[in-house]
């Protein structure tokens, strides 16, 4: 058996962007708790700022993901492109929904509590174990390219004025997007938290003061509560969507 809490807020802006999914429920506000029985999935979908109808595509998005029947053996690759497709060709239907696009990123635990990850654009995966956190995930952003080839820092990419510009992503009607599926064979251990978010959350809040925060001896969904008001406090912007899961003890 699992545990997973969720919440999202629309921060500043007038209305919600993000979407959460955990297992067949798909919210766009609030806070929520739920244990789950493998085989699951978790996402995070963030509409993409700038383009049409960004809160339809998440939506849109992770209301299809809940459908599928999440196993070892579901070609996931397969499942985004139709989801990519889908989202296309509902965005050419009228013009206030045209080329409307969405992150994705998203965890699947398989029958055998193997984990999987899947991820298109710059929302994030961590991995909170021991104390440390690690980012599972890759950014699929201008500036984690340059970054990667070498022509700036760790520092520069944190600061960039580019750091937003995403490769295309869910929905984007003139590129096929990149779906980084990974199957990390391996199982969560007991006393791991993973952590999906929109990047109102990575944007604003360092991993130092993630780690501080998860740290923390209090109910996990208060420590997502206080990484959403640090977010706040140190000036976002965005909306913030934030997911924790971790595996019960004794339960194999």
């Amino acid at each position: 058996m699992y545990y997973c809490c969720a919440l999202t807020d629309k921060g500043k802006r007038p209305h919600n962007e993000d979407a959460f999914l955990i297992h067949k429920t798909v919210l766009t506000e609030g806070v929520t708790e739920q244990q789950l029985s493998k085989p699951f999935l978790l996402a995070v979908a963030d509409g993409v700022a700038g383009e049409h109808s960004g809160e339809i595509a998440s939506l849109s998005c992770l209301q299809m993901l809940k459908e599928i029947s999440f196993s070892s053996r579901t070609n996931m690759k397969q499942k985004l492109s139709m989801i990519h497709e889908t989202l296309v060709k509902n965005g050419t239907k009228q013009e206030t929904t045209r080329n409307m696009q969405t992150t994705l990123c998203a965890v699947g635990i398989d029958e055998h509590d193997m984990l999987h990850s899947m991820n298109v654009g710059d929302s994030r995966l961590y991995r909170f174990r021991n104390g440390h956190l690690e980012q599972l995930s890759r950014d699929q952003s201008f500036v984690q390219l340059l970054f990667e080839q070498g022509i700036i820092t760790l520092e520069q990419k944190q600061t960039h004025v580019n750091r937003n510009i995403i490769l295309p992503v869910l929905g984007n009607m003139h590129e096929v997007p990149e779906f980084d599926v990974r199957e990390h064979h391996e199982k969560m251990q007991e006393g791991d938290i993973l952590l999906l978010c929109s990047d109102g959350l990575s944007d604003y809040v360092s991993n130092l003061e993630i780690e501080q925060i998860l740290s923390m001896s209090v109910d996990l969904v208060r420590r997502l509560q206080l990484l959403t008001e640090l977010a706040m406090l140190n000036h976002c912007s965005d909306n913030i969507t934030i997911i924790a899961l971790i595996r019960l003890p004794g339960k194999k």
